[in-house]
């Protein structure tokens, strides 16, 4: 028995699944989950000392590489001054500063701990805003664990064939419209079913937790043309795409002015931290300043901070030649390894947008959760394990995106198109396999 395997036994004994998170059971492809001991650049290394060409990247976080040596430089002066003081300091500051600047639709912002806390929070806020009730989520959008949002949530309950999650009672589900993801006409109809009672429109800008699936041209112009209005507050999830798609998230690439934005991942560096922010005016009915509670002991963590604002500036101040080296480097994989599984006759659809992507086991296009559901999961588990005996770590979910950083150079690209040429090999025994 390898480490690996130990260590899963273990966990299972004292942690239900023998994981934290749910997706990292690796149940939808199979085998024991590796347990990673340490990174470096665009590797890990799993319990067992194999390397992994990482296609996770913490799934977003580390745009820069793993154990990004400012980042790591900031967290230790900041530890040494203490974890935390459950109180205000000077780092705080800093990264709002950052975020801010990067993103101008985010007037004033508030730290949070994770992406769930920043999406629960907006949303509870908006609610105060407009003094309404009912929010409109998407199929296929995940935007944390709070049980308003866990209906048709995407993302790990995908994966798992779970339509929601069992203990979310009805009467709070009951809030909640869940609709298809770019389709206008039945945000319309939702809008004129429940006149002045929807308070707000959440949603990925690009879709992340369905795998990767674009707006379609003119959908977020139209989300936002109808918030407007109907007096709802559109929120933009850019827990994954902030500062990933582009240096000012989705809503840069597209040009769309949201009136809160919620965001995870990479403004902490790789360290547990989340914000959300918007419209002054919506902001400032947060305690203490407003009737709207919310809190947190170890929001603005200060190792957290030193992380995030690490990674900020370093996106700042090198922006264009970040985000075009990215840019270029996931077209290069994505469609390199695409066009491998389709001379292999294996259809594939490939979504994109920057440096996250996915590839669908799919026949037809991919723009909402019913074609992205219509994926045949089994093959991609196939794959998945054959890239991995390859030494390539994939999300492990075909409804999950993957993400690249500066770290992947040329010759990584290169070494990941090779690992799938003899992954298509594995893909093709299954097939002949399951013809006989």
């Amino acid at each position: 028995m390898n480490r690996n395997q130990q260590l899963f036994e273990r966990a299972q004994r004292s942690i239900p699944g023998g994981v934290n998170s749910p997706v990292r059971a690796f149940r939808s492809v199979g085998g024991t989950p590796p347990f990673i001991a340490r990174a470096q650049g665009a590797h890990v290394w799993d319990a067992d000392d194999r390397r992994y060409i990482d296609l996770v990247g913490s799934w977003g976080p580390m745009i820069l590489g793993h154990a990004f040596p400012p980042a790591v430089e900031a967290i230790q002066q900041a530890a040494v001054r203490s974890a935390s003081f459950g109180a205000s300091t000077p780092a705080e500051g800093d990264l709002a500063e950052l975020i801010t600047q990067a993103v101008p639709s985010i007037e004033k912002l508030r730290l949070v701990s994770s992406g769930t806390e920043a999406t629960m929070s907006a949303i509870r806020l908006a609610r105060a805003f407009t003094q309404r009730k009912y929010i409109i989520k998407f199929e296929g959008c995940y935007h944390g664990h709070a049980d308003g949002l866990l209906v048709k949530a995407g993302s790990g309950v995908a994966t798992f064939g779970i339509p929601g999650s069992a203990g979310v009672p009805e009467e709070i589900a009951h809030f909640t419209l869940a609709l298809p993801y770019n389709d206008i006409a039945a945000v319309e109809a939702a809008f004129a079913a429940r006149p002045n009672q929807i308070a707000a429109i959440i949603l990925e800008p690009v879709a992340g937790n369905m795998g990767c699936v674009p707006p379609e041209s003119g959908y977020l112009e139209a989300l936002r043309e109808i918030t407007r209005r109907e007096r709802s507050v559109l929120i933009f999830d850019e827990v994954m795409t902030g500062f990933r798609v582009a240096h000012g998230g989705a809503q840069q690439l597209y040009g769309i002015t949201p009136d809160l934005t919620c965001l995870g991942k990479i403004i902490g560096g790789g360290l547990p931290c989340g914000a959300f922010g918007g419209r002054a005016e919506i902001m400032n009915l947060l305690a203490p300043l407003g009737p709207v509670y919310q809190a947190g002991t170890l929001s603005g963590n200060p190792l957290a901070m030193a992380a995030g604002v690490a990674t900020l500036k370093h996106l700042a101040k090198n922006r264009d030649a970040i985000y075009g080296q990215i840019e270029s480097a996931s077209r290069a994989l994505a469609e390199g390894v695409a066009a491998v599984i389709a001379e292999a006759g294996i259809q594939v659809t490939t979504n994109r947008v920057g440096a996250m992507w996915t590839w669908f086991f799919n026949q037809k296009p991919v723009v909402d959760f019913v074609t992205a559901a219509t994926s045949d999961a089994a093959r991609f588990g196939v794959f998945h394990r054959a890239m991995m005996d390859a030494g390539v770590w994939l999300p492990p979910s075909q409804f999950e995106a993957m993400f690249l950083g500066t770290a992947h150079t040329p010759e990584i690209i290169e070494t990941t198109i090779d690992a799938a040429k003899q992954a298509v090999v594995s893909l093709r025994e299954a097939a002949a396999q399951a013809a006989r």
